[in-house]
């Protein structure tokens, strides 16, 4: 027979004294691996989860195909919105969203057909596109970041 190899994981306080804790090295190792194999996981499943870079996002009604249409973009500074352009009629447009600032930001439009459509937050310096399909109507355009849109990052276009 071989020996199984044993270690020491911990004391445990007992009323009658101390219990040590032994486990075998070959249990150990794949407990070790399968902590380690979750943990990888979930980190490969949360990755692009709303930090600095760029990106498209098109996941709601509105959303038309990324990059197509008008380019416009949107600068984000504290605590405002710049717009490239003020004249807007029906179409697709690709709004870009640069963050100028120092802090985290994001953009959000919301209107007729459009609902929800954003990108992902954005640390300083960082950039984004959301391609939509506007109709006729008035569009708000935001920082979802909470607070910044109360600070006076919203504004509104009309589409005509």
């Amino acid at each position: 027979m071989s020996k199984a190899a044993f270690f020491l994981v911990s004391p445990i306080k007992h009323p009658k004294g101390m219990i040590y804790v032994m486990i075998s090295t070959g249990v150990a190792l794949r407990t070790t691996a399968l902590a380690f194999s979750a943990a990888l996981f979930l980190a490969a499943c949360s990755s692009g989860s709303g930090s600095s870079g760029s990106g498209t996002s098109s996941s709601t009604a509105g959303a038309a195909k990324a990059g197509s249409g008008t380019q416009v973009t949107v600068t984000e500074t504290e605590y405002s919105l710049k717009l490239s352009r003020n004249s807007f009629t029906p179409g697709t447009y690709t709004f870009t969203a640069d963050n100028a600032g120092k802090v985290t930001h994001a953009l959000e439009i919301d209107g007729p057909g459009v609902s929800d459509v954003k990108t992902k937050n954005l640390q300083g310096g960082g950039m984004a596109a959301l391609t939509v399909t506007l109709k006729k109507g008035t569009y708000e355009l935001y920082c979802p970041v909470p607070g910044h849109k109360q600070l006076g990052m919203d504004t509104h276009i009309k589409v005509s």
